[in-house]
């Protein structure tokens, strides 16, 4: 079978295509025949050894992906030809074994593409916003690296629990069309004076959550858009750097700043993913969660993937076709 290899931690550079063995079955695991990967933000950290979790080259990437079951063991769950989502270690492959708690069952209303873009963006959503942001209908939000994987995810979720108001910040006016059509509001373009923008949008009050997956030089004026009692929620750190904060900022109007990471929260609770999905399928039945797509890309052209979230030019979500669609 074929898979993407980090062959040494330089980005995009270190990236290649393989052939190699198929992984050999066992008693509890489940066979899925990969049709997409996501390539996503913490991937090109990962090719570079920033990330968190660090393996040693060579090694398969790729922790989200869509495909069919191939064979699954009794009690699993899951039976030969099922659509599912994965999310699991070193899915961009052709073929790869998952446990069955890595695995949700793809709903119908859902492309292979949208699978493959579904798990890592929505749950990171559902869990830095709600979980831990404690955002709630009626609510508004401003929504940093709109037109990304993270920020489509999160304009969703928020339009679908209720948010009365959903604004993305974006760098040009081509990104400001996606964000729009993943559901927006509003939209603003970065400049000099986009916190103001953002401040008049909402009647001068400002908003009461800021989702920040970016960092930056755009952290501290999320923290400026908040509205008394606001919060902003860390995600993460797309621009590459990790922004600080003078913490006399938070009394000035009673405003939190709160750090979000679903990856560790499902390392203490592995319910937690199962949890969230079925919070997620009434939105995905509704229409209102659609992932949106990017760029596909085939297997062979892996390390383009790469460079195009290494160069920030990748718009909504990156994917890897890794076989033919079998629908």
């Amino acid at each position: 079978m074929r898979a993407i290899e980090i062959q040494s931690l330089t980005g995009p550079s270190g990236v290649a295509v393989i052939e190699t063995n198929e992984p050999e079955p066992d008693s509890q695991s489940v066979v899925v025949d990969i049709v997409c990967g996501g390539v996503s933000f913490p991937d090109l950290l990962q090719s570079q050894g920033l990330y968190q979790y660090r393996p040693d080259p060579p090694f398969t990437p790729g922790i989200e992906a869509s495909g069919v079951v191939r064979s699954a063991p009794s009690g699993s769950g899951f039976k030969t030809g099922d659509r599912v989502a994965a999310w699991t270690r070193g899915c961009l492959a052709e073929t790869v074994l998952a446990k069955p708690e890595e695995l949700f069952l793809l709903p119908d209303q859902l492309s292979f593409e949208e699978g493959a873009a579904l798990v890592m963006n929505y749950q990171t959503a559902v869990f830095c916003m709600i979980d831990r942001g404690n955002l709630k209908a009626g609510e508004s939000v401003l929504i940093l690296g709109a037109s990304g994987g993270v920020g489509t995810s999160g304009i969703q979720v928020a339009k679908g629990i209720g948010c009365s108001q959903v604004i993305g910040l974006v760098s040009t006016p081509e990104k400001r069309e996606i964000a729009l059509a993943a559901g927006a509001d509003h939209v603003v373009l970065i400049s000099d004076t986009w916190k103001d923008e953002v401040i008049e949008l909402t009647g001068g009050r400002g908003v009461d959550m800021t989702y920040d997956p970016v960092g930056g030089d755009r952290f501290l004026d999320g923290v400026r858009a908040l509205a008394r009692f606001g919060r902003l929620v860390v995600v993460g750190f797309a621009a590459g750097d990790i922004p600080t904060v003078k913490v006399n900022r938070l009394l000035l109007r009673n405003v939190t700043i709160v750090g979000a990471a679903w990856g560790e929260a499902v390392a203490h609770d592995p319910s937690i993913p199962n949890n969230i999905h079925q919070r997620l399928l009434p939105m995905i039945t509704a229409g209102i969660i659609k992932p949106p797509i990017g760029q596909v890309l085939d297997l062979s052209e892996a390390q383009e993937a790469y460079r195009l979230l290494d160069e920030r030019e990748a718009v909504a979500k990156v994917l890897v076709r890794m076989r033919p669609d079998p629908s």
